[in-house]
């Protein structure tokens, strides 16, 4: 048996990066996944790769932006497992947008807030009730090392990813008491991008030598055992932490 076997997890950004990682890391666990994303093609795609695991993948097709879909997701859940044990929100929209400060506008860093911690804090709210209920409650949000230390060139989306971080502190100090324990992660993981254009090649091979173990992580071997343990029964005494997947890039205390 796996870690999450039996469990009904939410886990949104599953279509690419460390999302697809992690969901088919927690289908293997056991988990029913109710895996989330705009690319329903990509979420069929992991569907099937992970049809002979111990849990399933249920693909629904989603946009963290838009609040009915939000809703959508938890409906599925409930219809799918009776309840909701994991919320893991990896989904951050707002990626091509790469601006300095100066150059930042309230409606560019309102487009991470809105797929980023609002969409999360949406989320959280309405598989409150159910975790609540039950005792038992595992959120782990996603974050960056730029929420943390900041990033030059990366203003509305260092923003919003330092919210992610205050907003999961938050659920920690006020939920912990209900059995619901809350955690955030760093990924530097390789994502689609990084493969697909020269830019992403060399943005990559960067990263990959300003790392202490002077590699990229793997968002399925490095990146998603972090995110199911965290999802688990073994995580229930490890609450407002801030756990950097990343090889030593990013300082968390």
């Amino acid at each position: 048996m796996g870690i999450l076997s039996g469990r009904v997890a939410i886990l949104t950004g599953a279509s690419s990066g460390v999302g697809y990682g992690a969901a088919k890391r927690c289908a293997e666990e056991g988990a029913t996944v109710i895996a989330c994303a705009r690319r329903l093609d990509r979420l069929e795609s992991l569907a099937a790769e992970t049809a002979a695991m111990e849990g399933r993948i249920v693909p629904q097709q989603c946009d963290v932006g838009v609040e009915a879909d939000l809703d959508a997701a938890v409906a599925r859940a409930i219809a799918e497992g009776g309840t909701v044990h994991a919320l893991i929100n990896i989904a951050q929209g707002g990626l091509d947008i790469q601006q300095p400060i100066l150059d930042t506008t309230p409606d560019n860093a309102l487009v991470f807030y809105r797929t980023g911690p609002i969409a999360s804090l949406l989320l959280m709210q309405k598989c409150f009730p159910y975790m609540k209920e039950q005792g038992y409650g595992r959120i782990v949000n996603c974050a960056s090392g730029a929420g943390v230390t900041g990033q030059a060139g990366f203003a509305g989306y260092a923003m919003a990813k330092g919210a992610i971080l205050a907003l999961t502190r938050t659920a920690a100090q006020e939920w912990g008491k209900f059995g619901i324990v809350s955690n955030v992660f760093l990924p530097v993981i390789r994502a689609d991008s990084f493969d697909t254009s020269e830019q992403g090649k060399m943005a990559a091979k960067m990263v990959a030598q300003m790392s202490p173990v002077r590699k990229l992580g793997d968002p399925y071997e490095d990146g998603s055992p972090m995110v199911a343990f965290l999802a688990s029964e073994g995580a229930r005494y490890i609450n407002a932490q801030t756990i950097a997947i990343d090889g030593g890039l990013t300082p968390t205390r």
